[in-house]
Parts: structure tokens; sequence; C-alpha cells
């Protein structure tokens, strides 16, 4: 047994298991952060959820998406036919500036004829027997079995007044057989201020030939004859 103590100082273990370390506690900060950025997470979800719109479903998004497809289909439609529309709109004003001159170019036509025509009536011979209105020329032609007529009745340029009358045309000639006929055909209208021009063709019986037409005009106010000639039929 040593009579000195030993130089090894015994060191006091508080646990027959060994040294135990103290554990760590998560920092404060760290806490407050993390609760900082819970509270702010649901802070904004609430927001969302209270004040912020309102969050489709599946069939309203898809009905969205369905309207949106409709809406421009409509567009491209509707634009399509702004443009057809443009084009004709542009087609018509073409159409109706061509229109224009053309009716310009037909006006300056008429004014030139009016004019020619009014030199050609003060050039024609009088009706021989002087009376006006007057049948001033005249054409007969037979043309498969009927009889075309072109009449021209005229009045003096100092005594033209609006006249209204009837015209009754008579030919006269005979049937294969020699048998002479005078066939009265169906009067004509007429009316006119300077002149008038009255055509058309007229039945006759089948194997008359005729040889002359006798012209006479009536004045429908009075009833009385106004103008009388006879012209040859035209072989």
């Amino acid at each position: 047994m040593p009579m000195f103590g030993s130089s090894k100082q015994n060191v006091f273990t508080p646990t027959p298991y060994g040294n135990t370390r103290r554990p760590r506690r998560i920092p404060r900060w760290l806490v407050l952060m993390l609760t900082g950025i819970v509270l702010g997470a649901g802070g904004v979800l609430f927001l969302q959820k209270s004040y912020g719109p309102t969050r489709l479903t599946v069939e309203q998004s898809e009905q969205l998406h369905y309207d949106l497809n409709s809406a421009n289909l409509d567009k491209q439609r509707l634009q399509s036919l702004v443009s057809q529309k443009t084009h004709d709109l542009k087609a018509a004003r073409a159409k109706l500036a061509e229109q224009t001159t053309q009716i310009t170019q037909a006006q300056s036509d008429i004014t030139r004829l009016n004019r020619d025509i009014t030199l050609f009536a003060d050039a024609m011979p009088e009706d021989p027997r002087g009376t006006s209105p007057g049948i001033n020329a005249a054409t007969f032609k037979m043309d498969d079995g009927k009889l075309d007529y072109r009449v021209l009745v005229m009045q003096d340029k100092d005594k033209a007044t609006p006249f209204q009358g009837s015209m009754q045309l008579q030919a006269v000639g005979h049937y294969g057989n020699g048998k002479y006929a005078a066939i009265t055909l169906p009067p004509v209208a007429i009316d006119l201020q300077r002149y008038v021009h009255v055509g058309g063709s007229a039945d006759l019986p089948a194997g008359f030939v005729p040889r002359q037409v006798k012209i006479q005009i009536t004045d429908d106010a009075t009833k009385k004859l106004s103008a009388t000639r006879t012209i040859l039929v035209q072989r």
C-alpha cells in the first residue's frame, strides 16, 4: 500500500455512461422567420380566396376556351366579310365611274344627234299638199305576206304645236285571180310635236297583192282629215 497519494487526479464523472453534451435549441430568429413565412403565406391565401378573382373550375375553364375560340372564329369571319365588302365597294365605285363616263358620252351623242335631226327635219321636203301636219315621206313593201310601213309625219317649224290623231292605211291591189280590192288596216295612234316616225307591219289577206297605199291622218280633237297621201308599194 503506497504511503503517498498518487499524482493522478480523479475526474468527476456525473453519470456512469460517460460525458454528455447539452442539447442545442433552435435559434429564436429562425423560429420567428418560419412563423412569419407561414403567417404570410396564409395571409396571401386568405386574401386571394376572400378578395381575389374566383378560381375557375375545369368546366368553366374549358367553356372559356371554347368561347374564346368562337370569338376568334367570328372575328376572322367578320374580317373576311369586311374585306369582301370593301372589294365589292371598290368594284361598284369603278363600275359607277365607268357608267358615269358612258352616260356623259351618251348625253353628248344625244345632243349631237338632236342637232343633226333638226338639220335633217329642216331640210326635208314638205308634204306635196302643203298641209301641217303633213306626210313628208313614206315607204311600203311586202315581207313574208305582211305589209311593212314607215311613215314620217311632220309639222311646219313655225306651226309645231302638240298634235294627237290617228293614221289610217288603206292598201289597194288585187288577188291572184285579178280581182280588185281595197283593204283598210287598223288605225294607228300618232302623237307629235315637230315630227314623228311611225313604223310597223300589218297582215294582209292571203293571195292579196297591194299596189299602193293611201295614208289618211285625222285630228282626234276635230275629227277632221288633216293630211292624206298615196304611196306606191315597193317591189
